[in-house]
């Protein structure tokens, strides 16, 4: 495990992201995503994600197989999968579950920036992140900072904009909130 300069933070180790994705989606709410940005390092706690599971999942960019997008997606565990939406707003996704398994966690948001693409925007994250290892060597990584995260505290909804799936995948409660 890599530790950080304060020695109360540890940096999750890949084996953590190494589980099925709605372990470590709900397991990330409390985390920090830290990011260092030109020698300055700053810090969100992690209160909103999406779960996406695998070739099944109609929500799952990896349902179609293996493309020039997805391709991070089948990585291994503990690398980041950033695309594109709408021409303008990047995706920040971890990879989770084993490799060839298209399984990630969309952050969506940590404490006052709400929304994925306010949040990429907010830590300087783009394309050149993707296939990267969640780490202190990228300059994106997610510490345990020892918060204590209450599970009557974790609110479970249906995945935000995503009624194309149609009525069974739609309603999945795979978006876990910090409360």
């Amino acid at each position: 495990m890599e530790t950080s300069n304060n020695s109360d933070r540890i940096i999750l180790p890949q084996e953590f992201f190494a589980r099925p994705v709605l372990l470590v989606a709900r397991d990330l709410l409390g985390k920090f995503l830290v990011r260092n940005i030109n020698g300055q390092e700053r810090a969100i706690k992690i209160t909103e994600v999406e779960a996406y599971d695998g070739p099944e999942d109609k929500a799952c960019h990896g349902r179609f197989g293996k493309t020039k997008r997805t391709e991070a997606m089948f990585g291994p565990a503990g690398c980041f999968y950033v695309y594109l939406v709408y021409g303008m707003y990047w995706m920040l996704n971890i990879v989770t579950d084993q490799k060839d398994y298209p399984a990630a966690v969309l952050i969506r948001g940590a404490q006052e920036v709400s929304g994925p693409g306010r949040l990429t925007k907010f830590l300087s994250i783009d394309k050149e992140l993707n296939s990267k290892l969640v780490c202190v060597k990228s300059g994106l990584w997610v510490e345990d900072r020892s918060a204590c995260v209450q599970t009557h505290k974790i609110i479970r909804t249906p995945r935000i904009g995503i009624n194309y799936t149609g009525p069974v995948w739609s309603k999945k409660p795979y978006r876990f909130v910090l409360e």
